[in-house]
């Protein structure tokens, strides 16, 4: 683990300048604190690490003062506060240390966006710059193993996933009960933490069911029936999970053809492992049947593509695309300049577009991503 480089890492330490605030989000455990110690040991100029989940540094910084926090981090070049959004207004706390500490620039972190963000977001304007660490990448992989390594150990990742502390786990078994660990005692708590979230069983009920509906498109109103609760607690739940950076959604595409499906959304895992973890479905990529092969390996390509637009910071919006006469398309990527359509396939075959995407969209390039090109690809 300690071999591999995370690319953010260049990108933040880019942004740290002085009265600038860096806010690294992230799911827990995806490596945000090892992340921060090592931008720290990078950088040449006098260092703070704060820890937000200590009493000591909450009581410090509770008194909101100029002269509080001038006497606090006088000469500091560099402020690092590691789970912030435990310190109850945190956002007016780093507004006045960047406003009124000369010369001081600051990186705070924080595994959950709903706090962090909703206690820092607004104080922050003009302040702030956002990343969101995701579990590895596979291009994250290839700074400390080979091409080689990696592919002949895809099929270990697209089932267990890519959290940084599976790396250093050998056995299957070690690896499912991390991931359980993960679900029970970090990702479901975090949301439950929530004021009005208090059904810990309807929200592990709908992570299933989107689990098993990856690839597909998702109707909320199924959704409530399924878990006997209103359409509107299925979309407040599936916004804290997003806010959670468990899973999260991409919409239909259209340039307004009447055939396109436009209003659904499909829905996806930042990781396989914790997709397979909700379900306790550990089987070899190769156990499995056709469909759940091709729903695994989508869910993979997708939330690795996605890593690739949130690590180097792209301005690439992502869709499926799909008419009602059910002709459809994985992944079409807008990045306001071109069009791309890509298809993902688990083996080795190769997909043609569909005629209605071919005809609508001629100047449009189509791919398929399978075994032999996904590294190039992600």
């Amino acid at each position: 683990m300690e071999n591999i480089k995370r690319i953010l890492q260049q990108e933040i330490e880019q942004r740290i300048r002085p009265s600038k605030v860096a806010l690294i989000f992230g799911a827990r455990r995806v490596g945000k604190t090892v992340l921060l110690k090592e931008i720290l040991n990078q950088y040449s100029g006098r260092t703070l690490l704060l820890n937000g989940e200590s009493l000591d540094t909450i009581k410090m910084l509770q008194e909101r003062t100029i002269t509080n926090y001038r006497q606090l981090f006088d000469g500091i070049d560099l402020l690092a506060i590691d789970e912030a959004q435990h310190i109850p207004e945190i956002g007016l706390i780093l507004k006045l240390i960047v406003d009124e500490v000369p010369n001081i620039a600051v990186i705070a972190t924080g595994s959950s966006s709903f706090d962090l963000q909703n206690q820092a977001g607004e104080p922050l304007v003009g302040r702030s710059t956002q990343f969101l660490l995701t579990p590895l990448s596979i291009k994250e992989l290839t700074s400390a193993f080979s091409g080689f390594e990696v592919k002949t150990n895809i099929d270990n990742y697209i089932v267990y996933g890519l959290y940084p502390e599976l790396m250093s786990l050998s056995s299957p078994k070690e690896k499912q009960e991390y991931l359980e660990e993960m679900i029970n005692a970090y990702l479901l708590r975090d949301i439950l933490a929530v004021d009005g979230v208090k059904n810990a069983s309807k929200l592990h009920h709908l992570l299933k069911l989107i689990a098993y509906q990856i690839g597909s498109e998702v109707s909320l109103d199924e959704l409530g029936k399924e878990l006997s609760i209103s359409r509107n607690s299925v979309a407040r739940y599936l916004d804290l999970l997003k806010k959670a950076f468990v899973v999260f959604s991409i919409g239909g595409f259209s340039r307004n053809l009447r055939k396109e499906v436009t209003k659904s959304s499909k829905w996806y895992f930042y990781d396989n492992g914790i997709r397979n973890a909700l379900l306790n479905d550990f089987k070899l990529f190769n156990d499995r049947s056709d469909q759940e092969r091709g729903a695994l390996w989508e869910n993979f390509i997708i939330s690795e593509r996605l890593k690739r637009i949130k690590n180097n910071r792209l301005r690439t919006n992502q869709y499926f695309w799909r008419t009602y006469d059910k002709q459809e398309i994985d992944l079409i990527e807008d990045d306001n300049q071109a069009i791309r359509a890509f298809e993902m396939k688990s083996g080795s075959k190769v997909a043609k577009a569909p005629l209605a995407f071919a005809k609508n969209y001629p100047d449009t390039t189509f791919e398929t991503i399978n075994r032999d090109n996904f590294l190039n690809f992600i």
